[in-house]
């Protein structure tokens, strides 16, 4: 009978692998088919698709070549110009395959942290820690992964424990009671690590279809409902909420960190600041906060898809409660448009934050394009005289907003071009000309600034209107569009429609848009960039449509640029930006090699704190000018303890940004 039992099961199971391999191939050949039909520029579906999914599929699912063995990478090359073939005739049975393989990789590797946790762990080694950029080749037994991980281990430990002291003396002399609690920390992120690997099928199938999709380019995505909620609440100001902000502590716990006013939590009689989640529990769905299951308990708390939610909290004291909440829409601040006044040597400086071109889709209650209108005559109100429009690390949004925004500031008709699938040209115009602003302008980006953020900086740039400030940006002028896959609910692409082009017919795609004053930034050359993405599309050029010359820069701005380029070699803080910026690269960029021993591990450990207090005193180093709200803002935060508290953190983040400040300087010559 039991024989049976365990017949019939694995019947059912593999039934069931079946019927889920089959789902996985009609998935792809829908993803495919859109593809095909709506793409900018699709690609045959042939052996050069097979052989980049197979390669980043890899990548995806083990970035770091810690899992597989060589042989099982081996076993499964057979696939690598197939995949194809096995698509194209909805036969994926490939997939399980590989699904099976990384099961029992991911096990292997949960099993070989608890072993090495078990075993008499020394704190010292006569190895050498390698590290570099770059993934190490597979290895080829259990026995050398083991070795691998036990000196990644040590490392991490002996780090752990000359991270605590800078005083060498005092850490040799209770080096033997604080290695073991440093042991234990590290032992607990290594096999929390190690079970986030964990994936159910349809996880690893959303993976696999998002890697396809990445193969036409890089922006081509797959969403799941969830995904794609997630994906607008970055480009929305307002979004669902429970009104809570919660932070990791020790051993892993996630603890209540503030209560928004307004909020569903804030309206709970029990919810208080430092209150722990033991468990969590919405739609049908119910998991323990821990490790293994921060991933799905961070998606409840913060996705839209989970409005109805049960939290298990406990406090300080030990007494655990229950708190039932309905997510509720609210302003999302950190999202949401915001304005300063900046003043220095008697010269008002209007400074407006665009976080992201957010619209109404998606929960949203208003447009940037209006926010932005509204700070504009806060500001004209309290006698600007020049505006500094700040869009760094702004990933774009809505296309339609960067085209109401220029209307903001200009009345010529022409904005920009759009190339479409089939070569199909499309003019666009300046739908909405108010020209609320016509003072000197300066634009702020950097390598995060990307997309709608350099529609309007391209728009601002060619019309001379603006000088472009900062670091050269991403690079990526193409236009998505998310629609739902045939037949599907829960199912969606985010596609590549078409390309924009400026109104000269060139494209920052793949180049970034060059500012007309750089300021570098610290970290820029660790941003990744569009030309760093191997399926990104490359540059090209259309024809003009608009004669540029008839726009030239006026005289201020040219004098600016000179004024600024010949103060720059004299200007210490600049230099000083770009000493720190190239000593940190090199450092960054350095392979490791040290011996596996207190003495070493504390020499670079020190080496490194010495760098970063350098970096860290020039990030939070106060630049000498005032910055005050505008007479309307000052009005509304006597209303709200909260909004007190934004306003302090991001005025103490516009005090300490050197962009800003030589910003401030270049505006004084453009007045």
């Amino acid at each position: 009978m039991k024989k049976a039992i365990v017949i019939l099961l694995l019947f059912l199971s593999n039934e069931i692998i079946a019927q889920s391999e089959t789902v996985a191939c009609i998935t792809l050949s829908k993803i495919n088919g859109l593809i095909k039909d709506f793409h900018f520029k699709p690609k045959p579906v042939n052996d050069s698709l097979s052989v980049y999914v197979f390669t980043h599929f890899l990548k995806t699912i083990d970035g770091k070549n810690e899992l597989f063995l060589e042989s099982e990478i081996n076993s499964l090359k057979k696939h690598k110009y197939k995949l194809d073939d096995n698509i194209i005739h909805l036969n994926c049975s490939f997939l399980n395959e590989f699904y099976s393989i990384y099961q029992k990789a991911v096990n292997r590797h949960i099993a070989i942290i608890e072993n090495i946790k078990k075993e008499k762990f020394s704190f010292s080694s006569v190895e050498i820690m390698r590290s570099s950029k770059k993934a190490m080749t597979y290895l080829k037994t259990e026995s050398d992964l083991k070795k691998f991980n036990k000196k990644q281990m040590l490392y991490d430990v002996l780090s752990e424990i000359t991270e605590s002291s800078s005083n060498k003396d005092s850490l040799q002399n209770v080096f033997s009671s604080i290695s073991e609690t440093s042991k234990q920390k590290i032992f607990e992120d290594y096999s929390c690590e190690a079970t986030k690997y964990s994936l159910t099928i349809e996880e690893f199938y959303n993976l696999f279809f998002n890697v396809f999709c990445s193969y036409f380019d890089p922006h081509s995505a797959f969403f799941s409902t969830n995904e794609k909620s997630d994906f607008l609440s970055t480009i929305s100001s307002d979004n669902f909420t429970l009104g809570l902000s919660f932070s990791v502590k020790d051993k892993n716990n996630i603890v209540i960190d503030d209560i928004l006013p307004g909020g569903p939590g804030y309206f709970s009689e029990k919810l208080e600041i430092g209150d722990q989640v033991i468990k969590i529990k919405s739609k049908k769905e119910e998991y323990l906060v821990n490790c293994n299951n921060f991933e799905k308990t961070g998606k409840i708390l913060s996705s839209s898809e989970y409005k109805d939610v049960s939290l298990t909290m406990k406090k300080k004291s030990g007494y655990v409660y229950t708190a039932n909440l309905y997510k509720q829409v609210m302003k999302d601040y950190q999202n949401s448009v915001y304005s300063y006044i900046l003043e220095r040597e008697n010269q008002k400086t209007g400074y407006i934050k665009i976080p992201s071109f957010y619209s109404t889709l998606e929960n949203g209650k208003t447009n940037v394009s209006d926010d932005v209108a509204i700070e504009i005559n806060k500001l004209k109100e309290d006698k600007i005289t020049g505006l500094i429009i700040d869009l760094e690390n702004n990933g774009g949004g809505s296309m339609e907003e960067a085209v109401n925004l220029c209307g903001l500031f200009m009345n010529t008709p022409l904005l920009a071009q759009i190339v479409t699938k089939s070569n199909q040209k499309e003019i666009i115009g300046n739908q909405k000309p108010k020209n609320s602003y016509t003072g000197p302008i300066i634009i702020l980006i950097n390598g995060f600034s990307a997309s709608a953020s350099e529609f309007f900086a391209n728009a601002m740039q060619d019309y001379n209107l603006a000088l472009i400030v900062g670091t050269k940006s991403l690079g990526k002028a193409t236009i998505q569009e998310i629609v739902p896959l045939k037949g599907e609910y829960e199912q969606f692409l985010k596609i590549t429609i078409g390309k924009f082009y400026r109104i000269t017919g060139k494209s920052n795609q793949y180049k970034g848009i060059i500012p007309d004053i750089e300021i570098p930034s610290l970290f820029d050359d660790q941003m990744p960039k569009e030309k760093d993405f191997p399926t990104a599309f490359k540059n090209d050029k259309i024809e003009s449509i608009v004669d540029i010359n008839k726009y030239p820069m006026n005289e201020k701005q040219k004098e600016a640029i000179l004024q600024y380029t010949q103060k720059s070699k004299t200007n210490q803080e600049l230099q000083k930006n770009i000493r720190i910026k190239a000593s940190f690269n090199q450092f960054y960029t350095q392979s490791i090699t040290i011996p596996l021993q207190f003495n070493s591990v504390f020499a670079q450990t020190k080496e490194f704190t010495k760098r970063w207090k350098e970096i860290e005193t020039f990030i939070k180093t106060d630049y000498p000018f005032v910055i005050t709200n505008t007479s309307n803002e000052i009005q509304r935060m006597q209303m709200s303890g909260y909004l007190k508290f934004i306003n302090s953190a991001q005025i103490k983040n516009l005090k300490t940004n050197f962009r800003v400040f030589e910003s401030i300087k270049i505006m004084g010559n453009l007045k």
